[in-house]
């Protein structure tokens, strides 16, 4: 018995997760028809070009009813400037504090009735929207559509074409608020890691600025070193030759003092003796001399 009520409670639970997804199903369904028939009876009131402000305003309505908050550093304003030929619907771009900008948006809006004849495709606008992006210098380009209701594709709500055109998205208006906060929180994150990296790239720019200085340095102190050893060696050289030159010219003077003392001494040993010694007639004539002076003294 509590084996069969077991199974009864678990198979009653299962009818009861059934009903629960059936009507949740059946509730999405309910919401998607309320929303196509809504669309249908806004664009059957409408002319072509009436639908085409209307979701620029409704996306501007959207914008303003969150710039006060949410959006205090961002600028979005309709693209005027047609100077390079085209323009966009819509530009957004925003700073942080430090009035850096971090994110730029071209917008495009398009719409148009059921009953128009010639239906436009998304991709029909990805080449002038990638132009207008481009020209405007926007990082990314957003096409708001209301075209191609029935894909399955563009009804998963925003569309990543970056495949066609670079950092280009295609979206329904309901995602249009959630598309602006995806990228820019991408590009805070992006732009936290720019900060990051500008302080280690100006480290580094710092340090090669430092080994830079230090290499300068020793490249002139090993300039002067060099210098001055060769000036030094030179001034060495000079007094080598100096105390050679004085060297020979002591030598020289001893030697002149060497001859002075010989030429003295041989002064001092001369005598009428050595004079007369091998001339007879000189020596008879001092012998003569010495008698006469001998004789004067006596």
């Amino acid at each position: 018995y509590d084996l069969t009520g077991r199974i009864e409670h678990a198979k009653q639970e299962t009818r009861l997760r059934e009903q629960n997804i059936k009507e949740q199903y059946e509730e999405r369904l309910r919401m998607k028809d309320e929303e196509i028939a809504y669309y249908k009876d806004f664009k059957a009131r409408q002319s072509t070009k009436m639908i085409g402000e209307s979701l620029e305003q409704h996306c501007e309505t959207e914008f303003n009813k969150l710039r006060a908050t949410g959006f205090q550093n961002a600028y979005f304003e309709k693209d005027n400037d047609a100077r390079t030929g085209s323009k966009g619907d819509y530009i957004y771009k925003e700073t942080d504090p430090d009035g850096i900008e971090f994110i730029s948006i071209m917008f495009e809006m398009k719409n148009e009735m059921d009953e128009t004849a010639t239906k436009k495709k998304n991709e029909d606008f990805f080449k002038e929207l990638d132009k207008d992006r481009r020209e405007k210098d926007c990082e990314y380009a957003v096409l708001v559509s209301m075209l191609e209701p029935d894909s399955e594709l563009y009804n998963t709500g925003i569309v990543d074409v970056s495949y066609r055109y670079p950092k280009m998205y295609v979206i329904r208006p309901q995602f249009f608020i959630p598309m602006i906060t995806l990228l820019r929180n991408a590009s805070l994150n992006a732009l936290r890691y720019k900060q990051e990296l500008a302080v280690i790239k100006n480290q580094n720019i710092d340090i090669s600025h430092f080994e830079e200085d230090m290499n300068d340095f020793k490249e002139k102190f090993n300039r002067n070193f060099r210098l001055a050893s060769e000036r030094f060696h030179r001034a060495i050289d000079e007094i080598d030759k100096t105390i050679d030159h004085l060297q020979k010219t002591k030598e020289a003077l001893l030697s002149s003092e060497n001859n002075l003392r010989l030429a003295n001494n041989k002064a001092e040993d001369l005598s009428i003796k050595r004079l007369t010694k091998n001339n007879p007639t000189m020596k008879a004539k001092f012998d003569e001399l010495s008698s006469h002076d001998g004789k004067e003294s006596t």
